[in-house]
């Protein structure tokens, strides 16, 4: 018999557990556990291991518990202090031992800022705002005493964030599975999305596109999650008979593709720059901007190199975007039209082709 798979919860929902746990013991109510909504809507309810107050404010600390996902940050404790100002109703987030703090642009967090990412600064913001009397703001300080050590198992310091791990968390909960587990549950959504008469559908590796597309307003019921199983997608595609597929998402995600890389997971293969830098050489960068190009993190701390060289009126991301779609279709025998999107982390359009121009009109989107 198949066991059910446990879930956990973010190190976002622990820093936002802990944070309300901490305004409790100052408003004279100690907890041992907290009730809280993740970002996905769910109900998850947190346990306290310990909450005291300190010489300034208070102090929570949360146990990590990702269920039955391989995190590597499972039972580490996250600590969350919380100093509450009177006078300033601002909301201050500051990196205690174990945070990275962000040294390179081209992240959703700026230089120079603690590595606590949207999604957990949202939730942490909401549990103040209903807690705290109007006016009133906080210091937020997390802490994760493992993540000194933890940091050298993960891509932060290629990222260019020192010190310590980051704060994540897009929906709040972690979903446990498999790697072939996790494959599987993503086909589905094709047959989903062709029994609802889509036979043109759009391919969305990460929030980040699905966000865009949606606020374009392109059919959701017509919206694939492919994670990094972006091959994986293409071939299920192509055996349901699928029309076309509109590639949409960020350049970091899809230039990947052009280079014919169709497991984009970081850890497997990571030619993100190299690609920019062939692709800006073809099109007449010199030497000395190629080696920019390498020296920088990201995809999004390439693209002022890439502006400044004139490579945009040249029509370098539409480039990208043409080849990404040659690649999909020789992945997949030719066997439908692929469309490529490309679009930065604050939703800007970078490229398309003219494929996706042809989809994007059949799935009603109205592209200027």
């Amino acid at each position: 018999m198949h066991k059910e798979m446990k879930s956990g919860y973010t190190t976002g929902s622990c820093a936002a557990a802990g944070t309300k746990a901490a305004i409790l013991a100052l408003q004279g109510n100690v907890v041992q556990e907290i009730e809280l909504y993740a970002l996905s809507g769910e109900l998850l309810h947190i346990p306290i291991k310990n909450v005291e107050l300190t010489s300034t404010g208070a102090k929570a600390e949360v146990i990590k518990d990702a269920g039955d996902d391989p995190d590597i940050t499972h039972g580490a404790s996250v600590f969350t202090e919380v100093k509450i100002n009177k006078d300033d109703d601002k909301i201050n987030f500051y990196a205690g031992l174990g945070i990275g703090k962000v040294t390179e642009a081209g992240l959703s967090i700026p230089p120079g800022e603690p590595a606590i990412n949207p999604g957990p600064r949202k939730m942490m913001t909401k549990v103040v705002r209903e807690l705290l009397p109007e006016g009133y703001g906080c210091d937020i300080t997390i802490s994760i005493p493992k993540g000194v050590e933890l940091a050298k198992k993960t891509l932060n310091p290629i990222l260019g964030i020192e010190g310590g791990i980051s704060v994540i968390g897009t929906t709040g909960v972690v979903r446990p599975m498999s790697e072939e587990g996790f494959k599987n549950s993503l086909t589905p959504q094709i047959s989903v999305a062709k029994a609802n008469g889509f036979d043109d559908i759009i391919f969305v590796p990460g929030k980040i596109g699905e966000n865009i597309a949606s606020k374009l307003n392109l059919p959701a019921k017509a919206m694939v999650q492919t994670s990094n199983f972006i091959g994986h997608m293409l071939e299920f595609a192509a055996d349901e008979g699928i029309k076309s597929v509109l590639l949409f998402g960020h350049l970091g995600k899809l230039v990947k593709v052009a280079g014919g890389i169709f497991y984009t997971h970081s850890k497997i293969a990571d030619a993100r720059l190299e690609i920019l830098a062939s692709y800006a050489a073809l099109l007449g960068m010199d030497k000395k901007g190629v080696e920019e190009i390498f020296k920088v993190k990201t995809t999004e701390a390439a693209m002022p190199i890439i502006e400044r060289y004139g490579l945009v009126e040249k029509g370098f991301y539409d480039l990208l975007a043409k080849r990404a779609s040659l690649r999909s279709e020789q992945h997949v025998f030719n066997a439908f039209k692929v469309g490529t999107v490309m679009v930065t982390l604050k939703g800007e359009i970078l490229g398309m082709d003219d494929n996706a121009r042809e989809i994007g009109g059949r799935l009603g989107w109205n592209i200027k």
